[in-house]
């Protein structure tokens, strides 16, 4: 069932205020996006600078994974609380409270001396400040897709949505080609000595500005309206989440697990996988990554605006079934060799682009009262879990069943994805 956002748009056009606050939005979300994942981009060095220098490589980049994980356990505590007061107090001033808490950490971690210097305290210290960036992350993205959607007509919250997470997967991408570029100009023994520190630092630049373009925004005609009418939730919004809203979670929950495979399998990890198990050079796995991360992100705006004309569970159905066949299409020519790698990549990412249609269907699964906590404590439970635990389970996974588990694993989740379109088809037509 699909929940209003708001009664009093004149038309289903987006109007002029509508694009500037899409624009800004992804912006913004793309320089704090970039922070929060250009940490995997140099798993491999900080593998090496990290622990200590006899400990086994896979050990070490599995270390590494799991501290990238500890990011994305750290997301339910900054979803929850500032959700809580996103409903209570207004969307704007987390949005631009997320981005901040963002900024310090990323350009802290660019500043971090390694175990050489200080020993076990390095991998602690970057243990610590992966976890203020996954509390910054956690506020931040479930808390833009309920602001971009509230801005929107109804019949444009598909778009909306997906016009964000596409600003989103471009940070993606600027992390990637930074680290292409990084790679490609400095040798190996330059990247462990300084190279690494240079995306950190840009990052918490990029996260300054990214506060600044905030300030430009205003606040979201549903929260205005709901505020003046005194209809904003009473007592601890997430209770009433818990007491009304549960088909809404597990509606959530199941998508998001989607996402997350999708996202942190095909386009966050993989680079680093394609270099350890299928030993292609870094200049062209972050190349096949950057086409990858920019197809993504024209795949997200392609299933949004696709959503809105079609629906959301027929848009999600077609989506999974090409996330699945994309998967295996591109682990199956790196076992072979990888002659059609970055043309393959590139197809998965545009695959991947599915995910633009999650958000919308968990914005419309709760009433606005309670839509920025229903929303950011299924998305970010979610995330903690799947997303959280993918790293090593996926380095687990790839020890017992081979180099093509990553596509399994994916294929697995893109089912799950099937099964809910299926299930929402059939809710529909009952």
């Amino acid at each position: 069932m699909q929940t209003p956002l708001v009664d009093n748009f004149p038309s289903d056009r987006l109007r002029r205020r509508d694009v500037k606050t899409l624009l800004l939005s992804a912006l913004g979300g793309a320089l704090e996006f970039y922070d929060f994942v250009v940490f995997v981009f140099f798993a491999i060095p900080l593998s090496h600078l990290f622990f200590p220098p006899d400990t086994a490589p896979w050990l070490a980049q599995l270390q590494v994974f799991g501290i990238f994980a500890a990011g994305y356990l750290a997301r339910p505590l900054g979803g929850i609380v500032m959700a809580h007061y996103g409903d209570k107090l207004g969307r704007k001033r987390m949005f631009t409270l997320s981005v901040f808490l963002m900024a310090v950490p990323t350009l802290a971690i660019g500043l971090l001396p390694v175990y050489a210097q200080i020993g076990m305290l390095a991998p602690l210290l970057l243990l610590l400040l992966r976890v203020v960036q996954g509390i910054a992350v956690g506020g931040e993205v479930p808390g833009a897709w309920v602001f971009v959607a509230e801005h929107v007509p109804a019949q444009r919250i598909g778009f909306a949505c997906a016009s964000l997470t596409s600003g989103l997967t471009v940070g993606i991408l600027i992390g990637s080609l930074v680290a292409a570029a990084i790679n490609s100009r400095m040798t190996p023994a330059e990247v462990l000595d300084h190279g690494w520190r240079l995306p950190f630092l840009a990052g918490g630049v990029f996260g300054f500005f990214a506060v600044w373009l905030r300030r430009w925004l205003s606040e979201t005609p549903v929260f205005e309206a709901m505020h003046a009418r005194k209809e904003l939730a009473s007592g601890l919004p997430l209770r009433q989440v818990f007491e009304r809203h549960l088909p809404g979670v597990l509606l959530s929950m199941l998508v998001t697990w989607m996402l997350t495979a999708a996202i942190v399998v095909l386009i966050l990890m993989t680079p680093s996988l394609v270099q350890s198990a299928f030993h292609v050079v870094p200049a062209r796995a972050f190349l096949g990554n950057s086409v990858a991360s920019f197809a993504l992100a024209l795949g997200c705006l392609f299933y949004g605006w696709l959503a809105d004309r079609i629906g959301y569970a027929r848009a999600l159905l077609s989506g999974a079934i090409g996330l699945l066949v994309c998967g295996y299409a591109l682990y199956f020519d790196l076992q072979a060799g990888a002659a059609h790698f970055v043309a393959l990549y590139a197809l998965a990412g545009f695959a991947v682009g599915v995910v633009g249609v999650v958000p919308a269907l968990m914005v419309v699964a709760f009433p606005p009262a309670v839509r920025f906590s229903g929303l950011s404590f299924s998305y970010n439970i979610a995330y903690a879990l799947f997303g959280g635990l993918t790293p090593p389970l996926i380095g687990l996974l790839l020890k017992r069943f081979g180099v093509l588990a990553p596509a399994h694993y994916v294929a697995f989740t893109a089912a799950i994805g099937i099964a809910v379109a299926y299930a929402q088809l059939r809710r529909r037509h009952a």
